[in-house]
């Protein structure tokens, strides 16, 4: 390692290096309410209107109470979705990993590298597709029961 760097890293961070953080979070906070105090001072300033202050979406007059409640399924596939969405992400960095093939210190040729990818990958979507199984089983995503 090169002893410069040592010395660097050996050093104690004093309050001048973090001068730019203070100076930027100030700026933020100034830039902030400097925006809020302009829209409030050259703003329009209108009186409440019953009419112009009722829901509307899309043509349509609101109907009912806002906060009415919902099936649980809806959260839950939600969740599901989350999770097996995140789940098959992790396939990316995988499937780079394995087209490259190059040998590290830990596997010897690429043939070690591509059974060890190859038998982590297969563990990891039985793991899923069994996640998927018990989702399925649990009937979990049975909308006539909602």
């Amino acid at each position: 390692m090169d002893p410069h760097l040592l010395v660097v890293a050996a050093q104690d961070n004093g309050p001048d290096d973090y001068l730019p953080v203070f100076v930027l979070l100030v700026l933020a906070i100034l830039l902030a309410v400097s925006q809020l105090a302009i829209s409030w001072l050259l703003g329009k300033r209108v009186e409440s209107n019953e009419v112009k202050d009722s829901p509307y979406e899309c043509g349509i007059e609101a109907e009912g109470h806002a906060h009415t409640r919902f099936s649980v399924k809806f959260y839950l596939v939600a969740v599901l979705f989350i999770l097996f969405d995140i789940e098959v992400v992790f396939l990316y960095p995988w499937a780079v990993h394995f087209g490259s093939g190059v040998a590290d210190d830990v596997f010897a040729t690429r043939g070690e590298l591509v059974r060890f990818l190859f038998v982590e990958m297969a563990v990891f979507i039985t793991i899923l597709f069994l996640g998927w199984y018990w989702v399925v089983k649990k009937k979990a995503l049975d909308w006539e029961e909602a």
